[in-house]
Formats: structure tokens, sequence, C-alpha cells
């Protein structure tokens, strides 16, 4: 059975990518029909958070996987490679809205009804703040630093749909005050808004390349957290501990050993001890994600097994 913790966290990151998908689409539709330079271009934004939020998707099913699977199925090059693929994606998207709203620069519609596309963006600055306040909250109560990360994206929306907002805005005054000039504000806000999305693509390749380093952590460092780990009350043996970095901060992974006749409950208590000891020890450590094995006494030379598992930690006794 899958964390909770999880659960709770993939949840949330589909929840993102659904809502910037319909977002994308309503937008997109409305912009064509508004001839919306801006709208479009906020559009294609939503658009491509959504597909950043695949990238972080991916991190996710992938952290679920024991240490053991990560070995034998080497995802991080995989992660690497469908993270810059995502990223080319949303730079291609970039390129073409920014072309795009070059162009209606020299066409611009000044008699075009913009009402309808207010409304679109009204709509979806409060959909966005309500994605972001949502993943924000979750973020801080599970302690997953993928969702705070996912959170500030939300927001990074927000402030696209504002600045595309200002645009559209600008052109519907254009032609109640009739004041040419300001139909010019769709366009150019246009532009600004692609330069967001070349923003987000290069971040997203500077990320997936910075990870291929992800679980490089010096020998002595290791050693330092292991202890640690293996002085909790519980733990038999630390089968394998890794690190990787997101940014400023790292995550550790680790695997341990428990003594195969604890119950669930016992198990959850040692890895929520564990992961508050190395937090609180190392402040540089933001995440721990915990693998509980059952302690195998015996192999590959089984004798006596059952006194010796008797005699085995546990969290009770």
């Amino acid at each position: 059975m899958k964390d909770e913790r999880f659960q709770k966290t993939e949840l949330a990151v589909w929840g993102g990518i659904a809502g910037n998908a319909v977002l994308a689409c309503l937008k997109g539709i409305v912009g064509i029909m508004a001839q919306s330079s801006a709208l479009l271009a906020d559009a294609a934004h939503s658009a491509s958070r959504a597909i950043t939020s695949s990238a972080a998707l991916i991190r996710v099913k992938s952290d679920q996987q024991p240490p053991e699977e990560l070995d034998v199925q080497s995802p991080e090059k995989n992660r690497s490679f469908a993270s810059i693929l995502l990223a080319i994606v949303v730079l291609i998207i970039g390129i073409e809205m920014g072309i795009s709203a070059i162009q209606a620069l020299g066409s611009v519609e000044e008699h075009t009804d913009k009402n309808y596309a207010l409304a679109a963006l009204g709509l979806s600055l409060v959909v966005k703040e309500i994605m972001y306040q949502y993943v924000s909250r979750l973020g801080k109560r599970i302690g997953s630093q993928e969702l705070i990360a996912n959170s500030r994206g939300h927001r990074s929306d927000i402030y696209s749909t504002i600045v595309a907002l200002i645009g559209v805005f600008g052109a519907t005054l254009a032609n109640v005050l009739e004041v040419p000039f300001l139909s010019y504000l769709d366009p150019i806000t246009g532009i600004i808004i692609s330069l967001l999305i070349l923003k987000m693509g290069y971040s997203l390749v500077k990320e997936a390349l910075h990870r291929k380093q992800e679980y490089v952590l010096q020998q002595e460092d290791a050693d330092d957290l292991i202890a640690v780990v293996q002085l909790i009350k519980g733990v038999i043996t630390v089968d394998d501990l890794r690190a990787r970095e997101h940014g400023h901060y790292v995550v550790v992974t680790v695997k341990i050993s428990v003594n195969p006749r604890v119950t669930v409950w016992e198990g959850h208590e040692v890895s929520k001890r564990i992961k508050q000891q190395l937090m609180k020890r190392f402040h540089h450590v933001s995440d721990v994600v915990v693998h509980v094995a059952p302690y195998d006494a015996g192999y590959p030379y089984k004798h006596s097994t059952d006194s010796e598992l008797s005699e085995l930690p546990s969290v009770i006794h």
C-alpha cells in the first residue's frame, strides 16, 4: 500500500495538472474568440504549467520506489530525459506564442469585444488562487517539499494571469475611451507572458540537468546520517541511505530493517521517529522518506530463527 503522504502528494499534483489543463482550454477558446494575444499567451502558460507539473509527478512516482528498485531500473536517467523533453515542449510553446504576439502588434483589433476575455481571466485568477492555497497548505501540513515547490508554480501562474488581465483591460479601455494606442497593451503583455514561459522551460532544463547529481553524498556525511538512524529504537539495520538535492535543501531516502514480528503501527512509529530525528539533527535535510522492510535474521544460513527474532528490538520492548 502506498504511503498516505505520497497519495496526498500525487493527488494534489494530479489536481494541478487537471486544473491547468482545463484553464488552458477555456482561455484558449475565449482567446481565439476575443482575438486576444494576452489571453492566448496565458492559456499557453497554463498548459506549460501542466507540463511542468507532469515532470513533478514523475519525480513523485519515482520517490515511491524502494531503494533497491532504484538501482535496477535506473530511473534517474529516464526522469532527466523525460524532464528535458517536456522542457523542450515548453520552450517551443514560449517561442511560438512570442512570435504570434509580435505579429499581432502589426494587426491590432481595436473593436473586438474583450469583455468575456476579462471574465475568463477573472475566473482563472480565482481558480489559481484556490489551487495555490490548497497545495501550499497541504505541502506544509505533510512536510512535502515537492508540493511546496509546486505551489510556487501556481503562484507564478497568478502573476501571468495578472499581466494578461492588464493587457486585455487596456485593449477594452481602448475601445471605450477611443484611445488606439492602449490596444497595443494586449500583444505587448502577450510577449511578456511568452518570456515567462521561456523562463519556465529554462528552469525545467536546468533542474533536470542538476538532478543528475542528486544522489551524490560524501561518505562521512552518510555515516553521520546512518549513525543517527541506527540509534533509534526499533531499527535493526540500515540497509541503504541516499540523499538527493532539491536546490538548497536535501531529501534523504533510507531503507531500514525491523523485527518482522512488529505491527504496522510500530513500523510507522519507527519511520516517524527517524524522520523527526534526521530533520532535527541536520538542518539541511528538509524531508526524509523511509522504507521499512522485515529483517531476515538467518539468510542465507537459517537456523534457530525463532529464538533470534524474539530477541530483536521493537518499539514496545
